[in-house]
C-alpha cells in the first residue's frame, strides 16, 4: 500500500510540474532555515556533554547586593570555595579555578598562554583525559603546569614537554602533565592549567586575594553524589553566606547552584572579569524558533493553497477511489504521503541551501565563530529527517482532511472551495495570514535598520571620529606613546582604563558630606589629555592639577552634571561644586576622600539603551595599563595604520596588534542588534519570496480556470486594464486587509515594547511603515499584470474553441 501511495504521488508530481516545483522550492527554502536552527540548537546543547559526570556537576554563582543594588555573577570568591569544602556536607568534590593569562618563555620563544590556576580536584570532576602525567598529582605542587597537546606543541614542537621548564615572568614552572586538547563544545577553554597553590604563594601578601567579596576572576564547581539532597545543600549555602555577610553591612552575597548543562543555554550572568564567555539566552532561541516557524508555515500555506486550488482536478480521482472502497483514512494517508514525499524531496534541496547558508551564519558575528560549528552529525541527520516528515505532515494535513471529507457523489461536482467563515474561504484565510506575517517581517526590518543607523549616528556628547584605541595588553605605555608622537599623522594622544559608550563599565559608590546615602557612580581612569582628545565639554572648573604616579595618590575627580543632581552639590550651580569633597568607595578603594576639580557636560557612558547617569573621571596612573587613544589625521589611512603597527612590533613581538577606531568599537557594541536585523531581513526576503511564488502559482491557476471568462469579456469589449483589475482585485483586497493588520501591529510592537528599551530612540516614520507594503504591492502587480496581459493577449476565438 505504501508503495502504491508513493507511485501515485510521484505521478501527480510529474503531471503538475509547475505547482510541484513551486511547492518543493518553497518548502526547501523555508526548511533550510529550519535545518540551520536545528543545527544551531543541537550545537548549543552539545556543550559539556562529554564529561562523564556532567549531570552531577554544578557551578556556584553569586548574587551580589551592594547598597541595595543587586547583580548576579558567574564568578565567586576563593574563600567561598574553601568554606564549602570545609563546612558543607553532602558534596563529593569541590574545585576552585582562577583566570590565568601570561606570556610563556621557552628558550628564545615567547608566546601568550591562556588558562586557569587550578586544583587537582578539577581533573576528578571534569573529564579532561591526560596523555602524560598522573592526574592525581600533576597540579599538587607549587609551580606545576599542565599543558594541552596543542600548547605543548606550540612551546616545544615535536619534543616531549613532560618535565621541561616554562618561564612566566621571572618564575620557572615544571611541566608535570600533558592532556588532550579541550573539545570545542566546552564552556571551559584553556591552553594550560597551573597549580592554584602557586597563586596562593604569589598572593600571600595580598589581603584581598581570599576575601569573601573578591570574586572577580574565580570560579567554584561542585560534584554532587548520584543521589543528592539539593534542598539541604542550598540551605547550607545560605547559612554559610549569612555567616560571612555579617562582616560587611553594605555588601551581601548569596550563593546559588547552577547545573553544568545550563551554563551555555541559560540565564545571562555578569562576569566581573569582563571577558567573553560562550552563552546564549533561551529567549533568543525562542525568537529565532518563532521566526523560522513563520517562514516554514508560509511554505506550508503555499502547499495547502495550491492543493485545495487544484481540488477540481482531483475530485474525480478521489471519487473513483472511494467508489471502489477506499475509506477516509486511506484518502488521508494518500495525500499525507504525497506531502511527505514532496517534503523529503525538498529536504535534499534544502540541505544544499543549508551548506550555502552555514558559513554566512557562522561569520555573521565573531561570537558565532566561537560558539557553533554546524557540522553534520548522525543525530543531526536524524533530526533533519524527522523535521522533514513533520513539515510534510503539517503541509498535507489540511488537504488530506479536505479531500477525505468529500463523498463519492460530491466528488463528481464542481466544488471549488471550503468555507471557514461566512464570507471567507480557507485559501483566502491562508493567503491573508501569509501576507500579514510577510508585511510584519519587512516592516520590522525597515524600522529596525533605521533605528540601528540612528543609534550609530547618535550624539554621545563627545567626539569619536578618527580616534584609534590601542589595547596595551599589559605593556607599559611610555615607550609606545613616545614612538606614536613621532608619527606626523598622530595629532593627539591620551590614556584611559576603558572605552566608554560600548557597554564597558567600571565604578563604585559615592557619598557627599556626612550623608549616609550613597549612589553608584560609573568611572573611568583617564590622563590630562583625554578630555581634549575626545572633546568633552567642561562647564566648570578645569582639568586635573596633580599628576599622581600611584593609584593611592589619586585625590581629584571630574564629574558630570548628573553627579551634582544626584547629591545636590552646589545647589544646581556647577561653579559652586568646584572644591567640594566627596567620598568614593569600590572594591579597590575604601572610603577615599576626593576633591571635585571639574564639571563636564552629561554624556553617554553606557550604550544608548541606558539613561545618562552619574559619571566621574579619575586620574590615570601607571598601574592602569589600559588603552592608548590616538587621534589621527591622514589622507592614506592604510599606510598610517601600517606605521602604527610597525611601531607596536618594536615594543611587543609576542602579542598581535589590537586596535580599533572608536566608531568601529561602537558598531561592534551593537553587533547583536545588527545581526538580528540581518537575520530578520534575510527571513523577510525568504517570506516574500515564498509568498510571491505562492501568489504566482495562484494567479496562474486562477488565470487558467478563467480563460473562457476572459475570452468572453474581451469579445464584449473589455480592455486589458479592466481584465487586470478584475483578476487582481481579490488578491489586492487580501493584501489591503493584511496591511491593516500588519502595520498597526508592527508599529505598536516597536512603540510599546522594543523602543521602550531605548530611551533616546527616534520616532517611527510613516515611510518606514509603508516601505514593505509598497514592495509587496509592486511584486504583486508585476506577477498579476504579467499573467493577465498574457491571457488578455491570447486569441479569444482559440480560447473559446478549446474551452
Amino acid at each position: 500500500m505504501i508503495g502504491s501511495y508513493i507511485k501515485i504521488s510521484a505521478r501527480n508530481l510529474m503531471r503538475n510540474k509547475l505547482f510541484s516545483s513551486i511547492n518543493i522550492v518553497g518548502l526547501a527554502i523555508s526548511m533550510s532555515i529550519g535545518l540551520l536552527l536545528i543545527a544551531f540548537v543541537l550545537d548549543l546543547h552539545s556543550y559539556d556533554r562529554f564529561h562523564k559526570n556532567g549531570e552531577r556537576i554544578y557551578r556556584i554563582t553569586n548574587v551580589l547586593t551592594f547598597n541595595d543594588e543587586q547583580s548576579k555573577y558567574a564568578s565567586t570568591s576563593i574563600k567561598a570555595g574553601k568554606l564549602i569544602r570545609e563546612k558543607m556536607t553532602g558534596i563529593e568534590e569541590v574545585t576552585i579555578v582562577r583566570d590565568f593569562s601570561q606570556d610563556a618563555k621557552v628558550g628564545d620563544k615567547i608566546l601568550p598562554i591562556e588558562g586557569y590556576w587550578a586544583e587537582p580536584s578539577l581533573l576528578r570532576i571534569f573529564t579532561f583525559p591526560m596523555l602524560e602525567g598522573n592526574p592525581e598529582t600533576v597540579l599538587k605542587d607549587p609551580y606545576s603546569i599542565v599543558l594541552t597537546e596543542a600548547a605543548a606543541k606550540k612551546l616545544f614542537g615535536n619534543e616531549s614537554a613532560l618535565g621541561k621548564a616554562v618561564q612566566f615572568d621571572t618564575l620557572t614552572y615544571q611541566v608535570t602533565g600533558v592532556m588532550k586538547d579541550v573539545p570545542f563544545f566546552s564552556h571551559i577553554n584553556f591552553e594550560a592549567l597551573v597549580s592554584l597553590s602557586t597563586a596562593e604563594q604569589l598572593n600571600r601578601n595580598d589581603k584581598n586575594f581570599e576575601t569573601w567579596t573578591s570574586m572577580g576572576s574565580n570560579y567554584v564547581y561542585l560534584l554532587l553524589p548520584p543521589v543528592a539532597n539539593m534542598a539541604s545543600i542550598q540551605s547550607q549555602l545560605d547559612a554559610l553566606a549569612k555567616e560571612e555577610n555579617r562582616f560587611d553591612e553594605s555588601t551581601k552575597i548569596q550563593l546559588e547552584l547552577l547545573p553544568l548543562y545550563k551554563i551555555v543555554v541559560g540565564e545571562n550572568l555578569g562576569d566581573m572579569r569582563g571577558s567573553v564567555q560562550v552563552h546564549m539566552p533561551p529567549v533568543v532561541l525562542w525568537i529565532l524558533g518563532g521566526l523560522a516557524l513563520v517562514v516554514i508555515l508560509s511554505a506550508c500555506f503555499n502547499y495547502t493553497n495550491l492543493s485545495i486550488a487544484r481540488a477540481m482536478r482531483r475530485f474525480k480521482e478521489v471519487g473513483v477511489r472511494k467508489a471502489i472502497g477506499a475509506g477516509k483514512s486511506q484518502i488521508r494517508q494518500q495525500f499525507l504521503a504525497e506531502a511527505i514525499l514532496i517534503s523529503l524531496a525538498a529536504l535534499i534541496l534544502s540541505y544544499f541551501i543549508f551548506l550555502v547558508l552555514r558559513p554566512q551564519l557562522i561569520n555573521l558575528a565573531p561570537e558565532m565563530q566561537r560558539t557553533v560549528k554546524l557540522e553534520l552529525t548522525p543525530s543531526m541527520v536524524l533530526a533533519f529527517i524527522v523535521f522533514s516528515v513533520t513539515v510534510g505532515v503539517i503541509a498535507g494535513f489540511m488537504p488530506a482532511l479536505f479531500f477525505s471529507k468529500v463523498s463519492a457523489i460530491n466528488a463528481l461536482r464542481n466544488v471549488s472551495s471550503v468555507k471557514v467563515f461566512k464570507h471567507t474561504t480557507l485559501r483566502r484565510a491562508l493567503v491573508l495570514i501569509q501576507y500579514t506575517f510577510t508585511l510584519i517581517f519587512i516592516t520590522t526590518t525597515a524600522i529596525g535598520y533605521v533605528q540601528y543607523k540612528n543609534i550609530l549616528a547618535f550624539d554621545l556628547g563627545f567626539n569619536t571620529e578618527n580616534i584609534l584605541n590601542i589595547h596595551m595588553q599589559g605593556n607599559k605605555p611610555e615607550v609606545l606613546l613616545k614612538e606614536l608622537s613621532e608619527i606626523p599623522e598622530v595629532t593627539e594622544l591620551s590614556r584611559s582604563l576603558i572605552i566608554t559608550s560600548v557597554g564597558n563599565a567600571w565604578g563604585g559608590f559615592m557619598k557627599y558630606k556626612d550623608s549616609g546615602d550613597s549612589a553608584l557612580v560609573l568611572t573611568n581612569h583617564v590622563d590630562e589629555n583625554y578630555l581634549s582628545v575626545h572633546e568633552y565639554k567642561l562647564i566648570a572648573g578645569g582639568n586635573f592639577k596633580a599628576r599622581p604616579t600611584t593609584a593611592k595618590g589619586v585625590r581629584e575627580v571630574i564629574v558630570n552634571e548628573q553627579v551634582l543632581k544626584q547629591f545636590n552639590i552646589g545647589n544646581g550651580d556647577p561653579g559652586k561644586a568646584i572644591g567640594e569633597e566627596i567620598t568614593f568607595s569600590s572594591f579597590a578603594i575604601n572610603g577615599r576622600k576626593m576633591t571635585i576639580v571639574g564639571v563636564m557636560k552629561d554624556f553617554h557612558y553606557g550604550k544608548v539603551d541606558n539613561l545618562v547617569g552619574p559619571v566621574a573621571f579619575m586620574y590615570w596612573t601607571p598601574e592602569n595599563r589600559g588603552i592608548i587613544n590616538a587621534k589621527i589625521r591622514s589622507t592614506d589611512m592604510p599606510a598610517t595604520m601600517a606605521k602604527i603597527e610597525s611601531v607596536w612590533k618594536k615594543i611587543d613581538r609576542v602579542h598581535p596588534f589590537q586596535a580599533k577606531f572608536y566608531d568601529q568599537e561602537i558598531e561592534d557594541a551593537y553587533s547583536e542588534m545588527s545581526s538580528m536585523i540581518k537575520i530578520i531581513g534575510f527571513l523577510s526576503f525568504l517570506t516574500i519570496s515564498i509568498a510571491s511564488m505562492g501568489l504566482f502559482a495562484m494567479v496562474v491557476f486562477t488565470t487558467e480556470t478563467r480563460l473562457k471568462e476572459i475570452g468572453i469579456r474581451k469579445v464584449m469589449g473589455a480592455s486589458t486594464g479592466n481584465l487586470i483589475f478584475l483578476l487582481s482585485r481579490g488578491f489586492l483586497w487580501l493584501l489591503s486587509i493584511s496591511a491593516l493588520i500588519a502595520l498597526p501591529v508592527t508599529y505598536f510592537f516597536f512603540k510599546k515594547i522594543v523602543l521602550t528599551n531605548f530611551p533616546y530612540h527616534t520616532p517611527v516614520q510613516i515611510t518606514e511603515l509603508f516601505a514593505g507594503l509598497l514592495a509587496v504591492l509592486l511584486i504583486s502587480f508585476i506577477m498579476i499584470g504579467w499573467q493577465t496581459m498574457k491571457a488578455a493577449r491570447s486569441n479569444p476565438a482559440k480560447v473559446l474553441k478549446s474551452q
